[in-house]
């Protein structure tokens, strides 16, 4: 910027004087024109021309329009050029020392003036002011800002998030301003990383870095974010204005003007909302705006702005700033600080804070940190900075600005025993909110849940995880919790509760009848108007949904138990049976079911109780725990019989039978499965007795009789086929190619394989389990043709997916691979 070459006020106001201002004359028409230049840069300037003789004393009025000039020529250099050439054309000439008598001024007494004066009164003559024979040097550029904090002197990794940003840097058109949002939960190091990377970057910058805390404030008895009129006056200063509009419209176009040309970076720290930034953008397109917030303020892209999610270290990084104040603890209980890093959501505020916790008590193991920080509200309360929980803190003030409905829908997400939820689930939970009326039809509309969890995504409170599905950081779901335990009343407690119940019931049903649809238990069909489930059409979107929300049912298993809801907890372990076919869940399987054996009690119900028995019965046979699958198969048996409960006499026979199987006493097999076919084909239970037969099958392939094995499993794969049960009918065709292949048809049994090897990968029918043994007996079919390169890369594919479903056989195909 060029800088206005006269230094005196005055100067301009004698030219304009002196050649007849406020008169019609060229020169004041030409004034205009310089008027229109400096209106380029401040638009007030403009409104201050033509001077309004009604609007004051003449004198005043000029004296405005050349503060106005000269202050702008001294920061802008079209303004300064245009009004020095029209000083030059239009200014009176320097006197040459000479009077005459009609033109000599005469001033009596010892006064003494300095520089252009009038005095009026006693003076006679002409009146000229003359600018000084040279210049005044302009005045001097006000300090080159550099108003970064301070960083830390210990700063880790992101590297990954650095290389984003600086790749954004690299691709940004140079024609228009650059802004930058780097977002992230309270504790992610939003600022520390914000100001390392601009000093990074500080060469770039050579016309400075500023910096405001736009946080929310409390001051002077106000309570809010903090103004972007109090950040521009502060930013005008640092620039050197030498005045600054109180309009916050005035400072933000003087701003504008001054950052034209500017190559500046400006850090806006702690943004709350996206119009509270809009203002301090500044307007050089060789500058960059970067700007930190708790909130996504997604707003900001049509701004342009880019938007980058801070997430917590890795772990490795956080794992060495732990080992900061833990030293060789880290090292000799490297699973515990790895637990402890986890509990800490590997935030950098959190693993700091029990880093020092570390530092301070030298006598502490790292264990007992974890198992500190595993209990109540785990890091949220525990990790503390001169008394205060930093992080509980943090969190509330998050929570403190949210709209009432997202803050009332967070504390009711807190309070379910559950890591994922979907918008039918809010909706079913924000209905319990609103239940005061008891009409349903005055629900709340999916918009209005969809708008509350809009508010908690963009305050980086909730994550989205996929379509419609969302979770927790690990360190806001305990904040969550506590405010739903403080602050919601028992009864709204306990109907939100039973909506999230209902809503799983609802869902696991439909699942259910999708993917096995022989299995409903008859005449338990769930009320009409229960809660709404999530749609589900395809047995693809059904698995999808059992796998992501498995901890939701069982958590909602465990309340219903301790809850006292009997028929819900027996209920819903039944409707969970796809869940535990497919995925192999044993713990998990088990637990439910004993749970759900103890409700069926409570409440009476022998159906129940059978279902339990007998479904339990798989989960521990699946468990390896035979005695006690054993057991709970006798007694489903004693059960059934005294009811005359032909179907559950079969399924526990049929259970029995398996076990013998498993064990090796092929005959006892044999004769349960018989016995169980007959009891099914007697009442017509088409599924089971296609079930026994498929079992016949798997005894005779046991037994070499692969004639007698390929009958039984053809028959029993038409049948399922036939019913839908599309996952067991699979089963049947991947043991008839393997059996098919063992009898010496060799290309009719790999091709059965390869057709049930992809439909087990497939969303519909996957099990992962029934995917490794085709892959073993694929392995066994190259093997027997000689083709050895085949055979491993069967055999080892197996084996992975046997190292996280049946370490037995994992160890098993590592000693075939062994081998020779």
């Amino acid at each position: 910027m060029g800088a206005f070459p006269y230094g005196e006020l005055e100067v301009l106001l004698s030219a304009m004087v002196a050649r007849g201002a406020y008169q019609e004359s060229s020169a004041w028409e030409e004034l205009g024109g310089v008027v229109g230049v400096a209106a380029r840069v401040d638009a007030a300037v403009g409104r201050l021309w033509p001077l309004d003789p009604d609007a004051g004393p003449p004198r005043e009025r000029g004296q405005e329009l050349a503060r106005a000039l000269t202050a702008i020529a001294a920061r802008d250099a079209a303004t300064a050029s245009a009004l020095t050439e029209w000083l030059r054309r239009h200014a009176p000439p320097a006197s040459s020392g000479t009077t005459t008598a009609s033109t000599a001024n005469a001033i009596g007494g010892a006064a003494v003036l300095h520089g252009p004066t009038v005095q009026a009164g006693n003076i006679h003559g002409g009146v000229h002011f003359h600018p000084p024979s040279a210049p005044p040097p302009p005045p001097p550029r006000p300090p080159v800002p550099r108003q970064l904090p301070p960083v830390t002197a210990r700063f880790l990794d992101r590297e990954a998030d650095r290389e984003a940003l600086d790749a954004v840097r690299a691709r940004h058109p140079a024609h228009v301003p650059q802004v930058l949002v780097v977002s992230g939960l309270a504790g992610a190091g939003k600022t520390t990383f914000a100001c390392h990377w601009l000093r990074e970057h500080a060469d770039g910058f050579p016309d400075g870095q500023l910096y405001a805390d736009l946080s929310w404030q409390a001051a002077h008895g106000e309570d809010g974010p903090t103004s972007p009129a109090t950040v521009l006056e502060a930013f005008l200063i640092a620039l050197g204005a030498p005045s600054v509009p109180a309009g916050i419209a005035q400072r933000a176009a003087l701003w504008r003007s001054m950052t034209a040309e500017l190559r500046l970076a400006v850090l806006l720290d702690s943004a709350v909302t996206a119009a509270q930034v809009r203002p301090l953008l500044p307007a050089s397109p060789t500058g960059l705006t970067l700007v930190t917030s708790r909130n996504n303020l997604t707003g900001l892209r049509v701004d342009g702005a880019y938007l980058h999610r801070l997430e917590g270290l890795p772990t490795e990084s956080a794992v060495e700033l732990l080992a900061l104040g833990g030293g060789a603890r880290v090292a000799r209980e490297p699973d515990a600080a790895h637990e402890v890093v986890r509990l800490c959501g590997r935030l950098p505020l959190a693993v700091g804070l029990a880093s020092a916790q570390l530092a301070v008590r030298p006598h502490r193991s790292m264990s007992a940190l974890a198992e500190s920080l595993s209990r109540g509200q785990g890091a949220v309360g525990q990790l503390h900075v001169d008394g205060e929980a930093v992080m509980r803190t943090a969190l509330d003030m998050s929570y403190d600005v949210l709209p009432e409905e997202s803050a009332r829908l967070y504390r009711r997400m807190g309070l379910l025993p559950t890591d994922r939820y979907d918008l039918m689930m809010l909706a079913a939970i924000t209905t319990a909110d609103e239940a005061e009326a008891a009409d349903e039809a005055e629900a709340p509309h999916a918009d209005v849940v969809d708008t509350a969890v809009h508010a908690l995504v963009e305050a980086n409170l909730l994550e989205e995880t996929g379509p419609g599905t969302y979770r927790f950081h690990d360190l806001v779901q305990p904040h969550a919790r506590r405010l739903g335990a403080e602050r919601e009343d028992g009864e709204r407690r306990e109907r939100t509760l039973r909506r999230f119940v209902d809503w799983c019931l609802s869902t696991a049903a439909s699942a259910e009848r999708i993917l096995t649809p022989s299995h409903p238990l008859p005449g338990h069909d769930l009320p009409a108007d229960i809660t709404a489930p999530t749609p589900l059409t395809t047995p693809e979107e059904a698995l999808t949904w059992l796998d992501t929300y498995r901890n939701a049912l069982m958590g909602a298993v465990r309340l219903c138990a301790s809850a006292g809801w009997d028929t819900s907890c027996w209920r819903l372990t039944d409707l969970a049976w796809p869940l535990f076919q497919r995925f192999h869940v044993s713990a998990f399987a088990i637990e439910s079911h004993r749970l759900g054996l103890d409700a069926a009690r409570r409440s009476g119900s022998r159906a129940g109780e059978g279902r339990m028995l007998t479904s339990g019965a798989i989960s521990l046979r699946a468990a390896g725990r035979y005695e006690e699958a054993a057991d709970w198969y006798r007694q489903a048996w004693e059960m059934a019989t005294g009811d005359g409960d032909a179907r559950q006499q079969a399924q526990a026979v049929n259970g029995l039978g398996h076990l013998s199987l498993l064990t090796g006493r092929l005959d006892d097999a044999r004769a349960q499965f018989e016995e169980a076919l007959r009891l099914r084909e007697a009442i017509g239970y088409r599924r089971g007795a296609a079930l026994s037969r498929l079992r016949l099958g798997e005894t005779a392939l046991a037994t070499g009789d692969l004639t007698t094995a390929a009958a039984q499993l053809r028959r029993a794969g038409d049948e399922l086929a036939a019913m839908g049960e599309t996952y067991e009918a699979t089963r049947a065709l991947a043991l008839l190619g393997h059996v098919l292949d063992r009898a010496g048809d060799r290309a009719d049994g790999v091709r059965r394989l390869r057709e049930a090897l992809a439909r087990f990968r497939s969303g519909g029918t996957k099990a992962a389990l029934w995917e490794a043994r085709c892959l073993e007996w694929l392995g066994m079919a190259a093997e027997s043709d000689g083709d050895q390169e085949a055979s491993v890369r069967h055999y080892t594919a197996a084996r992975d997916l046997f190292r996280r479903l049946s370490p037995t056989d994992a160890d098993r195909l590592d000693d075939r691979l062994r081998q020779p």
